[in-house]
């Protein structure tokens, strides 16, 4: 059902996300995308698309729980997974909607550790634990030490949350 970042899109429009979730999920998926265009320069072959739809519903549960898309709350993490469950969207995309809020107490692939670090970065906000775990985890992959892959991902990192006030500037004017 979710094969691609335009089903993702269509299906909020099918579900009358509010405009503003759509905002937040497209600014999300400008710093997922500059994560990708890194990795894929440093040659990593992870599943990209998996990445882009699961950014894109990562909060599809605010649209049931509209206080939070303005305030704090994780009411929508499991809220979100169970409406995409019952629309059979496969589990591995729903747990995204727990995952990337929860990384720090789920065993997260990857993707969902990079999904999460997008919904972080987006807005201007490092956090070094996450990042690390995402670099951790990338060394490992490749088959290399940490500090080999460092002060690529960390620019990456910092030029993207360098742009957080332009993009949280956008999400409230739009």
């Amino acid at each position: 059902m979710l094969n691609s970042i335009q089903d993702a899109y269509s299906l909020l429009d099918k579900l009358n996300a509010p405009e503003h979730l759509k905002i937040h999920v497209r600014l999300v998926g400008e710093a997922a995308d500059l994560i990708i265009d890194t990795l894929q320069g440093l040659g990593f072959l992870l599943d990209f698309e998996f990445i882009r739809i699961g950014v894109a519903i990562h909060d599809i549960g605010k649209i049931i729980h509209t206080n939070e898309m303005i305030g704090p709350g994780s009411e929508h993490e499991p809220e979100g997974e169970q409406m995409l469950l019952e629309l059979g969207v496969d589990a591995r995309i729903a747990r995204c909607c727990l995952s990337h809020a929860r990384f720090d107490s789920m065993n997260c692939s990857i993707e969902e550790l990079l999904i999460a670090l997008s919904d972080k970065l987006w807005k201007g906000k490092r956090v070094e634990s996450l990042e690390l775990k995402v670099i951790d985890t990338l060394a490992q992959i490749k088959g290399t030490d940490r500090w080999d892959l460092f002060a690529d991902l960390d620019a990456c990192f910092e030029n993207i949350a360098a742009g957080g006030h332009d993009r949280l500037q956008r999400s409230i004017n739009s």
